[in-house]
């Protein structure tokens, strides 16, 4: 086996489960429980609010996640060079990586919108209220699937490094043939 690499494969994977474990918290929780606030402008505000209190972890943990890949490849050079199933299992690992950090920002930057608009309220975090903007009704709209896909694409890379794990096991290479 080769030599260990708990720090960056620790960073990498905490970062993963924070990402992943934030959006989809903040979809089912956050924005579930403040689409029961009575008033429509505290939907919007209390949402707008927590995802403003959450988003300096939610980067530091996109931030680690990435500094614990790196230190990953760099320290698995030798075997992805070997091993054509890991380098292919990397190379996706780290396009989805920033697909999914892309949606993030876009995410933010959506719910800043819906943030600087809370005062026209909505139905419910993610569903504009009739009276709603076009610029507020557009933001909710994308941000009502923006919450789903984060989950997805960050579980996905959990299952990837999972598969990785898998691949670095002694002889996991040899028991294929």
């Amino acid at each position: 086996m080769s030599e260990r690499n708990t720090l960056v494969r620790s960073m990498h994977d905490l970062g993963l489960a924070a990402w992943f474990g934030g959006t989809l918290m903040g979809a089912v929780g956050l924005n579930g429980a403040a689409a029961h606030a009575k008033d429509p402008t505290e939907r919007l505000s209390l949402s707008a609010l927590g995802w403003a209190k959450w988003a300096p972890v939610q980067l530091a943990a996109i931030a680690v996640h990435g500094i614990g890949g790196v230190g990953l490849i760099a320290g698995n050079k030798a075997r992805l060079a070997s091993q054509p199933e890991s380098r292919s299992n990397t190379k996706l690992k780290l396009a989805l990586t920033v697909i999914a950090g892309g949606a993030s920002l876009y995410s933010g930057l959506l719910g800043r919108t819906i943030g600087l608009h809370a005062s026209e309220g909505g139905e419910t975090v993610t569903e504009p209220a009739n009276t709603a903007s076009a610029e507020l009704s557009a933001a909710q709209k994308k941000q009502r699937i923006l919450q789903w896909v984060l989950p997805v694409l960050t579980g996905t890379l959990i299952v990837l490094g999972a598969q990785q794990g898998e691949q670095q096991r002694p002889f996991a290479g040899l028991l294929k043939r």
